[in-house]
């Protein structure tokens, strides 16, 4: 199948290529429940050398900086408890980490979580981390430009291979709060 988006030599369907997943991706992909149908949510096999935003822009299109998103953890910190999130903003902003989302997680000091603490509580690999799959207790915040694109490219868990997903279906996922003004122009 040909990649909506991108420049990539196939597309699977990711319930047909659960073994290419961190085990809770594959999980969140074979339970998935959602209006949009998981055989939507699409595996593209990419190298993991370029797995940053813009070496892998270069390999596999241009046109994927206006199309595709990260994910990062955050840590919200209020009288000695911590709240960790997920941010989805589009590739070519920031997460307003000081600002929304200490608000919105009612945090008195937010900043982005360690990577050991990022991949030990996903159980993900650090510049893979997707927000399909994340643990069911937490907030995923997502930017407005991420849920209205038809495909937008997330990580897969891995840093090898990528997800392709219809940014409407990111609204469905456990915890998935649409908030204005979380990503900045980087």
């Amino acid at each position: 199948m040909r990649a909506p988006i991108g420049d990539f030599e196939t597309a699977t369907p990711a319930p047909d290529c659960l073994d290419e997943l961190t085990a809770p991706v594959a999980d969140a992909v074979r339970d998935w429940r959602g209006a949009v149908p998981a055989d939507r949510i699409l595996y593209v096999d990419t190298e993991p050398q370029w797995a940053d935003t813009a070496v892998f822009v270069e390999h596999y299109g241009r046109d994927l900086l206006e199309q595709s998103a990260n994910c990062v953890v955050v840590a919200g910190k209020r009288a000695g408890e911590t709240t960790l999130a997920a941010c989805v903003v589009p590739s070519a902003a920031r997460v307003d980490v000081n600002g929304v989302v200490r608000r919105q997680l009612g945090a008195r000091k937010a900043s982005f979580a360690s990577m050991e603490t990022a991949t030990g509580e996903t159980g993900m690999e650090y510049g893979g981390i997707t927000p399909i799959g994340l643990p069911t207790a937490w907030p995923v915040l997502l930017d407005p430009a991420v849920v209205d694109l038809p495909y937008v490219l997330i990580g897969s868990g891995r840093r090898r291979g990528k997800l392709l997903v219809p940014g409407k279906a990111l609204t469905e996922l456990l915890g998935a709060v649409v908030v204005e003004g979380l990503g900045v122009p980087a």
